[in-house]
């Protein structure tokens, strides 16, 4: 309690579900839905805390604690990806199944939200051991998954490999194989071609919809992407194809600054054959302070890392024009009015990375009829359902003149209500 009393306000740890409580609050009081109702769909219906057991290279035993929340079936089974991080807490997975379930809502695909996690050190594992962790927390859980029930999917550590021992695992219970019971797998064992670019090429569809909308030239257009895993470098790399000139990218180790535009195709091929995976040290760029990555003069702010990056305390320091949400929860919700105060176009996460969760929609529809679709198929997909989505929430923003996050979760709450109402409520 003492320790407590002593923080200083901007060292209190920021709750991310309690943002999106926040955030839901906000929406639903612009809705005519009784508050009974809203009560039944803000929180998760249910969230599984388990100790895993796991043997170590060395023969020794070491516990690692797993969780799975299923924030919502109302439209369809639990729909969310599967992190391995040392910070993985309820909190955070809470927050990130709450947002699936408006994420799907908003894409209109017929998923919930779910999410789960591991809290572990990557890094420190072995493949074996990694192996080892992922059997056993499918094995644990494996009541919760299933094509019907719920679909785990790649996030942040986690990848093909790791979805391929889930499915593994899960059919030898089953006794026969079950492609459907997880996406992101390689495309050998039933993985969708486009899955691995999606999340990215969503984000820049929704820049492209944004800069048409705000009259504005993608060729004129100048952009920063905090991020360089998959998601941020499939954005660069769009944001590049469709004529924006990226000039600021930054990772975990630093950050880079081209005026005339950083080679982007050069930059992901260049990680990939670092030491440690890194951005620095690239030859076409020079360096940059990361810390100011957030604060450079763009057009477009691509946040693709981790949540609660822009808060009430720096807010004020953005000065692009628009904030394409790539990474999950970015913007604190103190920091909302003072960026709409600006007039910054924000892109909430709900819809702007929405592309990964669609082409996941896909892969599973494809896993369950036996039949694939070319790439060229699955991306023309995602950008009809891409500019839907955009328009739709646009839509609602305009005619309710609200700001395009308050919009998508309105839209998202009112077409999670609306299933419920025709289902009608089982108590």
């Amino acid at each position: 309690m003492t320790e407590a009393k002593n923080l200083k306000s901007d060292e209190i740890p920021v709750s991310t579900f309690q943002n999106v409580m926040k955030q839901f609050d906000q929406a639903a009081a612009k809705l005519n839905i009784s508050g009974d109702l809203l009560e039944f769909i803000k929180y998760p219906r249910r969230a599984t805390i388990v100790k895993l057991p796991v043997r170590m290279d060395d023969g020794s035993f070491q516990m690692f604690t797993g969780y799975r929340v299923q924030h919502s079936i109302v439209r369809g089974p639990g729909k969310g990806g599967l992190r391995f991080h040392p910070d993985v807490t309820l909190d955070e997975v809470q927050a990130l199944a709450s947002w699936m379930t408006w994420k799907c809502a908003v894409v209109n695909i017929p998923f919930g939200g779910a999410k789960g996690g591991i809290a572990c050190d990557p890094s420190k594992l072995s493949v074996g051991e990694l192996e080892r962790l992922t059997r056993r927390y499918t094995a644990d859980l494996i009541d919760l998954f299933g094509p019907e029930k719920d679909i785990p999917a790649p996030d942040v550590n986690t990848s093909e490999q790791t979805m391929a021992w889930f499915m593994d695992t899960f059919s030898m219970h089953e006794r026969h194989t079950v492609t459907s019971v997880v996406t992101g797998k390689p495309v050998i064992l039933g993985g969708s071609l486009g899955r691995r670019e999606a999340t990215g090429m969503g984000v820049v569809i929704t820049v492209r919809e944004a800069l048409a909308h705000l009259g504005m030239c993608a060729s004129n257009a100048t952009a920063a992407v905090q991020g360089f895993g998959n998601v941020g470098s499939v954005t660069a790399q769009y944001l590049q194809k469709i004529g924006v000139k990226v000039t600021h990218i930054g990772d975990v180790f630093g950050a880079l600054y081209n005026p005339d535009g950083i080679d982007v195709e050069a930059l992901i091929k260049y990680v990939a054959t670092s030491k440690n995976r890194s951005i620095v040290g690239f030859p076409g760029a020079q360096p940059f302070d990361i810390k100011n990555l957030l604060y450079v003069d763009v057009d477009i702010l691509a946040p693709a890392a981790l949540e609660n990056q822009i808060t009430d305390a720096n807010a004020d320091k953005i000065r692009a024009k628009i904030i394409a949400e790539g990474a999950n929860g970015p913007v604190t919700p103190e920091a909302d009015p003072i960026l709409e105060k600006k007039n910054i176009f924000v892109i909430p996460d709900i819809l702007c990375n929405a592309g990964g969760v669609s082409v996941s929609y896909f892969e599973w529809v494809q896993d369950r009829m036996g039949f694939f679709w070319s790439e060229e198929e699955v991306h023309a997909r995602l950008e009809r359902i891409m500019t839907r989505a955009f328009n739709d929430v646009l839509q609602v923003a305009l005619e309710n003149k609200v700001h395009l996050r308050m919009a998508a979760f309105m839209l998202a709450i009112q077409r999670v209500v609306d299933v419920m109402m025709l289902r009608g409520i089982y108590a």
